[in-house]
């Protein structure tokens, strides 16, 4: 038998099936052949549609990709599988899983295009894959998607999609541009989206719906091989952040005053002496001592302490900008890294903590001891500012004590003269 012939009898054959709706178009978008299953998809039947125009049964916002398939074929160049938006003959729409070929003739010029598809259901898969497995997968937990290779969602389930208040119906047909709310094709998830179309899966965090989503991208592949789209999961992560930034904040807080603890205080320290090497320029570093933390918790109580404790914090944050970082790292021993700052800036946040322990109105009235250390003249470690400062810091508070004896000694002097 000819060639011809049985390439004749062959498509006169797949016409005849009624799972797929088969149809063929000329290069100016003219419907030549019609299936029987193209009749049951879109309720035309070949009498009534060959010879009409193929943007009769395609929606206006479909056009621009009807454009570019016709480009595409004129290049030799054409999407193999696709997910596209149909008219019915009553005017209702139809999704629909495409796969086109080239027609060629004789002379292996391209005459037309050959069009197989299967109508999708509001799920946007294959009825045929209904049954036992759509109620499990609609219980899987988060969200599930898969596109074609133009990034339209053509399937959508898990138990997610409830928690967003997304029906599986509404993503269906929709871009994924659109769906994670982002245009840009260059930044994520979009970017993702298309390097999973090239092959390569990926994982990452994404906020969406004011949700924090672990999300994983792998490339979609028919039985053969070909990547036909993408395959997404997300699951909602925003508990677990809050948890694991809650357990973050309380390893580098006192849980006292609120302030920085020690590891935090030494970590930041460190990365300002090696941002001010770079950037060459200075930062200051004040410590901090609560004067006679155990006189007062003799006196009046753990609790008074306590509150004396807080007292300061709460000054040193009032007399600190955002920027710096106010820090308890020990018992009665505070610090403050002065973030771009000189010795004049530094003495002058000294002073006004001072000042606002002075005017607070807390019982028993408190006060500071401070040294001051700044980078580069006093060190160029984090060591030796601490050193620096510390010195400065028990000189300051001998002075005091000196001053203390000495107004002590005074009064009992005056005390006994006027007796």
């Amino acid at each position: 038998m000819p060639h011809r012939l049985v390439s004749e009898h062959l498509v006169a054959a797949l016409l005849e099936l009624p799972e797929e709706g088969i149809l063929s178009f000329s290069h100016d978008g003219i419907i030549e052949t019609w299936s029987r299953g193209a009749e049951r998809i879109y309720g035309y039947t070949a009498r009534e549609i060959t010879g009409q125009p193929l943007t009769r049964i395609v929606p206006l916002h479909e056009l621009p990709q009807l454009e570019s398939v016709f480009s595409k074929a004129e290049k030799n160049v054409l999407s193999c599988f696709e997910t596209t938006e149909r008219f019915r003959k009553d005017g209702s729409r139809v999704l629909v899983r495409i796969k086109r070929i080239l027609i060629r003739d004789d002379q292996g010029g391209v005459r037309g295009i050959l069009e197989s598809g299967r109508a999708l259901n509001s799920y946007g898969a294959d009825p045929a894959a209904d049954g036992p497995l759509r109620p499990i997968m609609e219980q899987m937990p988060g969200i599930h998607w898969t596109t074609d290779q133009n990034l339209r969602v053509t399937s959508n389930w898990g138990k997610g999609l409830a928690f967003s208040r997304i029906s599986p119906d509404a993503l269906v047909g929709r871009s994924v541009c659109e769906f994670l709310g982002c245009a840009d094709r260059h930044t994520t998830p979009i970017a993702e989206h298309y390097e999973a179309l090239r092959g390569f899966p990926s994982h990452f965090e994404y906020g969406w719906k004011y949700r924090s989503w672990e999300i994983r991208l792998e490339p979609l592949r028919t039985s053969s091989g070909e990547i036909i789209g993408c395959l997404g999961l997300g699951v909602d992560i925003t508990d677990r952040k809050k948890s694991e930034e809650q357990t973050h904040y309380q390893a580098r807080h006192d849980a006292l005053t609120g302030l920085a603890n020690y590891r935090e205080f030494m970590d930041r320290l460190g990365q300002e002496v090696r941002r001010a090497e770079r950037g060459h320029h200075s930062f200051t570093l004040l410590l901090l001592d609560l004067d006679g933390l155990k006189r007062i918790n003799d006196l009046h109580g753990h609790l008074t302490g306590n509150r004396a404790l807080q007292r300061l914090a709460a000054v040193m944050g009032e007399h600190c900008r955002s920027t710096d970082l106010a820090v308890r790292y020990g018992g009665d021993e505070f610090a403050v890294v002065l973030i771009d700052s000189d010795r004049g800036m530094a003495e002058q946040v000294a002073q006004r903590i001072e000042n606002g322990l002075r005017t607070d109105q807390g019982k028993p009235s408190i006060s500071v001891s401070i040294g001051v250390g700044t980078y580069p003249n006093d060190g160029l470690t984090a060591p030796e500012l601490i050193e620096a400062a510390d010195q400065q810091l028990y000189k300051y508070k001998r002075t005091e004590n000196r001053r203390t004896t000495s107004a002590q000694a005074q009064l009992s002097r005056t005390k006994r003269a006027s007796r």
